[in-house]
């Protein structure tokens, strides 16, 4: 006898739309304390950096050319061309390029990726509007916030279902930001929560595709669209969230609204965000840290190890098990050849690193092929252990939690700006990536973001 899933309570009596409604649309730049305007100019830095590198992929050259034969009012800059577009456009075009690499930020309460849905869907908004720096600072927070809590909401189930949060959880987060920067109430604000919540959409089985970075792309887009058709009076149901038949009714088993609206630890989701400082899936770095630590070990060679042991958790099996990738793309969602690669000692945060002949070199594919992968239930999501045992008998054990964010924010603004160089300078130069690094660390004081963006284009 299967037991029946515990009933859903009553819109009236869970209105989570509505009260992460009015936490969106009642944020300001003088509400954030002094290490969440750090954060969010950390996560502008980074995500900058990340959209510049995948402004040169493939992925982006046909967006860029399928924006351009659409057409229409350029007023938002393509981030790493000389090219301006229509916001939307700009926010479709910007946020999957900086989702392409797989090698930006991300938040374990929303369950994927916070910054790229939002960044791409306010900064063009911003520049076509003649917004303040200081004002896309707070629209972040506000969208930031408003996605963790959605996440929140319908998770674990919505994730295990097969949905990538990026992508429906990052339309809300999205909406809510483009809302604020549009000074929009909460009645409107809820408003586009709705139309947001309508288009929010992302498949997991994508992974590994093009498709991935474009439900970054398409969150982003959805998400200004969304707040853009509220400015101007479009109705929409008002308790999306929790309605019958919205979104966490058909899109999770769980709906979890005391979880929704409780304040993390701290008082802000952004104070755990996590950067990434190997390029490829996250739930890989923990891995990759316990393969860096064994390899520091006296005596160690790649070439004496006979049988490496990782434990993860059950659910990296369906995001980044990829056991034989072919593609630099599918060795970024590969446990087993990214443990290689460092346990080889080759650069996990190098982008030349995932490459069809990395994936195909028949020495990294023999140790590749020594990793054993145990997915465990009921074991931390970010958490790994690896045991590797060499020729002459000896056994080598690491254990590495990837989800613990930076206690240090000097420390990790320098981890960040020496990221933000090797993958900008290679666009703009030297000189400009520097110039753009130091706009960014003034950008609250920026009286248009218009000073920002032409920093963007190579010179």
């Amino acid at each position: 006898m299967t037991a029946a899933a515990p009933a859903r309570p009553a819109a009236e009596a869970a209105p989570v739309t509505a009260a992460l409604a009015r936490r969106a649309a009642s944020l300001r730049f003088a509400d954030l304390p002094e290490h969440i305007r750090t954060l969010a100019r950390q996560c502008l830095l980074d995500w900058l950096a990340v959209t510049l590198a995948g402004s040169r992929e493939d992925l982006s050259a046909i967006l860029l050319a399928e924006a351009e034969a659409q057409g229409g009012k350029p007023v938002a800059s393509l981030i790493g061309h000389a090219v301006k577009a229509p916001t939307q456009q700009a926010a479709l075009v910007n946020g999957t390029a900086s989702h392409a690499l797989d090698y930006d930020d991300v938040n374990m309460t929303m369950g994927g990726h916070p910054s790229v849905p939002i960044l791409p869907a306010i900064l063009a908004l911003a520049e076509a509007r003649g917004a303040s720096g200081a004002a896309l600072l707070a629209a972040f927070v506000a969208g930031y916030e408003t996605l963790c809590r959605v996440g929140a909401l319908v998770s674990p189930g919505h994730y295990a279902r097969g949905f990538h949060n990026t992508g429906t959880v990052g339309s809300f987060g999205a909406a809510a930001a483009a809302a604020n920067l549009l000074g929009l109430d909460a009645a409107r604000t809820a408003a586009a929560l709705g139309i947001a919540g309508t288009q929010a959409a992302g498949l997991k089985s994508m992974f590994g595709t093009m498709c991935k970075p474009l439900h970054a792309g398409k969150a982003a887009q959805n998400g200004l669209f969304a707040a853009s058709l509220a400015a101007r009076g479009f109705t929409s149901r008002d308790d999306v969230l929790e309605c019958a038949q919205g979104f966490a009714d058909a899109e999770s088993p769980d709906f979890r609204p005391k979880a929704a609206l409780a304040d993390p630890p701290g008082g802000w989701h952004l104070g755990n965000n996590l950067f990434k400082y190997h390029a490829a899936c996250y739930l890989t770095h923990a891995p990759i840290e316990c393969a860096r630590t064994v390899r520091r070990a006296p005596g160690f060679a790649p070439e004496a190890v006979r049988a490496v042991a990782l434990t993860v958790e059950a659910g990296a099996a369906r995001v980044c098990h990829i056991p034989a990738p072919k593609t630099g793309l599918e060795a970024k969602f590969s446990l087993r050849l990214t443990t290689a690669l460092a346990l080889a000692g080759i650069d996990t945060a190098s982008l030349a690193t995932y490459s069809p002949a990395n994936a195909g070199d028949p020495a990294l594919q023999r140790l590749r092929d020594k990793v054993a992968v145990e997915f465990a239930r009921d074991w931390p999501h970010t958490l790994a252990e690896l045991k590797v045992t060499l020729a002459d008998g000896r056994v080598l054990e690491a254990r590495h939690d990837s989800g613990v964010p930076a206690s240090d924010l000097a420390a990790q603004g320098n981890r960040l700006e020496a990221k933000f160089m090797s993958l900008a300078a290679p666009v703009l130069g030297d000189a400009q990536a520097k110039r753009l690094a130091d706009c960014v660390a003034g950008v609250d004081g920026l009286g248009s973001v218009a000073e920002l963006t032409r920093l963007c284009v190579p010179a």
